[in-house]
């Protein structure tokens, strides 16, 4: 579909339309909602420069944790990137296929498995780093020192508080599952 903004004639989709046109009419949007469209635009555009190099993004969090303490178990790395261990038993699994890292037991410790890179693994910090340092500086083009500022601010308060709110744990049952299924 052809247009015109700022008097240029421009080509666009009609999911971009669709989606500027979602701003212009929800103009105060929910913060979660505004977070949540820039990181799936900020992780797209990442993913895209990884794949360019054979890692995929589900890898780059792992990677970026191991880059800083190599030698975490299983679970201390899974908890560190927030996710379950069994998503990252089969990450890991991925990125020794890969030759990214090795998963061995150490002395004293034979019940856990602990996450090294392998060299292979460290030499992509210095490939892969820049292509995120890209991404953030694309997303920030053009924008006043003290917006980005203020904007890390408000961000860590955010975090800060959703952080600090201490939720009960509530655990759903599965359909079909005996402690689900009503006793007669």
């Amino acid at each position: 579909m052809k247009k015109v903004v700022n008097n240029q004639e421009v080509i666009s989709t009609p999911r971009q339309d669709a989606r500027h046109h979602w701003h212009d009419a929800v103009p105060d949007d929910r913060l979660a909602h505004l977070i949540r469209e820039a990181t799936r635009l900020l992780v797209r555009s990442l993913q895209a420069r990884l794949q360019a190099h054979n890692v995929s993004f589900g890898h780059w969090a792992f990677l970026r944790i191991l880059w800083e303490q190599d030698g975490l178990s299983q679970r201390q790395l899974s908890e560190a990137a927030g996710v379950m261990e069994p998503t990252t038993h089969a990450a890991l699994h991925a990125m020794e296929q890969r030759g990214y890292v090795e998963r061995r037991r150490q002395a004293g410790d034979l019940r856990n498995q602990h996450v090294f890179l392998t060299a292979s693994g460290r030499r992509l910090k210095r490939l892969l780093v820049p292509l995120a340092i890209e991404v953030n500086e694309v997303a920030v083009q053009a924008l006043p020192r003290e917006d980005l500022t203020t904007t890390r601010r408000v961000l860590r308060a955010i975090i800060g508080n959703l952080a600090a709110e201490t939720l009960p744990v509530t655990r759903k049952r599965a359909v079909g599952s005996s402690a689900s299924k009503i006793k007669r």
